[in-house]
């Protein structure tokens, strides 16, 4: 078995759990990690077996890996994802980001843009949709189940207190929620957002945004940062898809899917189809096809889960942050 070499940049929360998984797969042999906190990477440099480099500089001398995983965090959670990026991806390695892409929607541009001059493999960690449930609904779309998709509606919110920066709800949480709308629906034309503070907030910590696609879909983003669930839950996670023949709804990612014809009464329904049971293992899933489309060497243009959506993501959250600043109806 051909296995891939891989390294992991940033062992924080998210790159631990890279660095878990990597560890995991037969295919893969991780090989190195890296971090600017010495205690961290030290740590974790013994636990996985594999060699500790405290630069990407350093780690680049050496090239112990053909795809890197960057993890790193900074502000809005993707503050200082681009020099890492763009440091492995100008030296031919490829890379999986961790999501958004960037704060920074220039960055955002200028990676895509570099992994693309590159022939670089470069996808974004959007795990969210890397559920067999997922697959499914698209299998059903595809199969002309539910006919012309009219609409779509989302909602995703968490319990997150953190105050970091008066946007860092939309842009930490929702490339995930754009991307899924991508997945199922294309490229998004208009975005109208609206937002509000919670209580005791000082961040946009609410926002329901209206959502026009190119190929005339509509649909809705209802997103926060209160939530408020039971111990041990996720948060709350809907997609329903409405279409000329019936409509299809997943909740939580992964925990339920459902079908329902347009005229009848009949339901057809999956609890945790595939075996996928909790959120937490879309990571793995994720990874895992990251893994694949290296294996398999894809044309970097045909990443699952590319730059390139999360690139997109990224534009339609800006969009998203211009239509309430300035109370109009964007165009991306």
């Amino acid at each position: 078995m051909k296995k891939i070499k891989a390294a992991v940049i940033g062992v924080g929360n998210i790159g631990s759990i890279h660095t878990e998984i990597y560890s995991s797969l037969e295919n893969v042999d991780l090989t190195a990690v890296c971090d600017i906190d010495r205690e961290k990477v030290d740590k974790a440099a013994n636990k996985f077996n594999c060699k500790a480099y405290y630069s990407v500089e350093s780690l680049l001398t050496e090239m112990p890996m053909e795809i890197a995983s960057v993890c790193t965090k900074g502000e809005e959670n993707g503050g200082d994802h681009y020099l890492p990026t763009v440091e492995l991806l100008e030296a031919g390695i490829h890379v999986l980001g961790e999501k958004p892409i960037s704060n920074n929607i220039e960055h955002a541009r200028l990676m895509t843009k570099l992994a693309e001059e590159k022939q670089v493999r470069y996808g974004i960690n959007l795990n969210h949709r890397f559920t067999p449930s997922a697959i499914k609904a698209k299998e059903w779309i595809d199969a002309n189940r539910i006919g012309t998709i009219h609409m779509i509606d989302m909602t995703m919110w968490i319990d997150n207190p953190v105050e970091t920066s008066p946007w860092f709800h939309l842009r930490a949480l929702h490339p995930h929620s754009f991307n899924i709308l991508n997945y199922f629906g294309g490229p998004i034309q208009k975005i109208q957002c609206f937002a509000n503070k919670g209580e005791g907030r000082k961040i946009w910590s609410n926002a329901q945004m209206n959502l026009q696609f190119e190929n005339g879909i509509i649909g809705h983003l209802r997103g926060s940062y209160d939530g408020d669930f039971p111990s041990g839950s996720f948060g709350l996670e809907t997609l329903e898809i409405v279409g000329s023949k019936g409509r299809i709804v997943i909740e939580n990612a992964c925990e339920s899917l459902r079908y329902y014809p347009r005229r009848s009464r009949s339901m057809e329904q999956y609890d945790c189809y595939g075996g996928m049971n909790h959120f937490q293992e879309t990571f793995r899933s994720r990874i895992e096809a990251w893994v694949q489309d290296n294996i398999n060497q894809v044309p970097p243009n045909e990443v699952n889960g590319s730059g390139k959506e999360g690139l997109a993501a990224q534009e339609a959250i800006e969009g998203a942050i211009r239509s309430f600043d300035t109370n109009t109806v964007v165009e991306l």
